[in-house]
């Protein structure tokens, strides 16, 4: 008999929540381990074409860090899709007033441009303080990998 590749089921899975300490981490790198356990390649049931991950909390979102010059030189755009419409913010306005949503952006761009990824954006949670309303879900702590 053949063997058959095995397919993970939404109903099947079972969702853990985590929280993760940005102070003193790189951005980039925090990120790609957030966008990790958000697409569930963690687990060993992992399948692309599921939503398969798990919630991730992230806080002290003030205190990350970004390497070399990229605080002066780093430029977020956004356009408001009329003439004349492109706003810039530097990195370093950004961490001052939106600290949340440099995070929530630097994983945006590391998770898939489709429904899937939309869906999976959804289990992240991002806090500039070290306090998170989530305690009723009782987070562990993710540890830091060495990839």
């Amino acid at each position: 008999m053949q063997q058959r590749t095995f397919m993970a089921k939404e109903a099947d899975l079972e969702r853990t929540w985590y929280v993760i300490d940005a102070a003193g981490q790189r951005l980039g790198r925090l990120a790609s381990q957030v966008a990790h356990v958000l697409r569930g390649k963690h687990k060993p049931e992992y399948t692309p074409h599921i939503d398969c991950g798990d919630y991730v909390i992230v806080i002290n979102a003030d205190k990350v860090e970004l390497s070399g010059n990229k605080l002066e030189k780093k430029i977020y755009y956004r356009h408001s899709q009329h003439p004349g419409g492109l706003k810039a913010t530097p990195a370093s306005d950004m961490l001052a007033k939106h600290p949340e949503k440099m995070i929530e952006l630097a994983v945006r761009g590391m998770l898939p441009r489709n429904s899937l990824g939309r869906r999976q954006l959804k289990k992240l949670k991002v806090y500039a303080g070290p306090d998170h309303p989530h305690e009723a879900q009782k987070p562990q702590p993710l540890v830091a990998e060495g990839r």
